[in-house]
């Protein structure tokens, strides 16, 4: 039952973690083209600073980093007393009441623990590419309808919301789409941050199994496991395709876009 199991925990982190990223990837676009300095040099330089870094890299570094941050705070407001350095050599060592999860916890409390570091550490990956395909769509709407907006006397904060933000989703929407994709794809990662995937449980149980180990011996089935995986993404990218193909016709409905062009000539 633990490839199953395995199987909806990659479809809740694709879930969860989707629409996280959109959220950070607006919120930096939004940044990344602000008035304000220091707000536009912070979105810049998260778009920046997390693309140039490669995936894996960022992955193990991050989570690393911010489960050690954890522990650090707590072990600073939990155990004031403590009188060792906190690093001795490669090791982190706090005490273990700022264990984070705690020893003794649940097994659900560590797994939803790891679940949690891996949204988050998907969700500010992807979201720098996702600010990085909305900053270029807001830029791709055409001036001209946001200086029609603003004759009409819309201020900047009305123009943003009316008119810029509803008509960037036809630009944005290819290069999100491809963004979907390599999600999709980049699931099989959720094992360098602890997460017992299907990938993960395809190894283990096609791995060959003999009667010292197991009541139900086999040969080396991993061929068949990883077959039944490429089925199963293959089969996903393609309803994914396909409501991504109906949303993209329901944006550019009306639309002066080659898109909308289209619809119209076929009307």
């Amino acid at each position: 039952m633990a490839i199953y199991w395995s199987l909806l925990v990659v479809l809740a982190l694709l879930a969860i973690t989707a629409p996280l990223a959109l959220l950070f990837g607006f919120g930096a676009a939004s940044a990344a083209r602000s008035s304000i300095a220091p707000l536009r040099w912070f979105g810049k330089t998260y778009i920046a600073l997390v693309r140039g870094v490669p995936d894996i890299a960022f992955f193990l570094f991050f989570v690393i980093a911010l489960d050690q941050g954890i522990e650090y705070l707590r072990h600073k407001a939990l155990c004031p007393a403590w009188d060792q350095p906190i690093r001795q050599g490669n090791d982190f060592v706090v005490c273990q009441a700022a264990k984070m999860p705690l020893g003794n916890a649940p097994q659900w409390v560590h797994e939803t623990y790891g679940f949690t570091l891996a949204v988050l550490t998907f969700a500010i990956v992807f979201g720098a590419f996702a600010a990085n395909v909305l900053f270029g769509a807001m830029r791709a709407v055409p001036r001209a309808q946001l200086e029609t907006a603003e004759a009409y006397g819309m201020s900047p904060r009305q123009t943003f919301r009316r008119v810029l933000v509803p008509q960037m989703w036809v630009y944005a929407l290819p290069g999100l789409g491809n963004l979907w994709m390599v999600l999709i794809k980049a699931t099989p990662l959720l094992f360098l941050l602890g997460v017992e995937d299907i990938v993960y449980w395809a190894r283990e149980l096609g791995g060959t199994k003999t009667p010292r180990f197991t009541d139900y011996p086999h040969g080396d089935w991993r061929m068949w496991y990883f077959l039944a995986l490429l089925v199963f993404y293959l089969i996903f990218t393609r309803i994914s395709e396909l409501v991504l193909d109906r949303v993209m016709r329901r944006l550019t409905l009306g639309q002066a876009t080659t898109g909308g062009e289209a619809q119209r000539n076929a009307a």
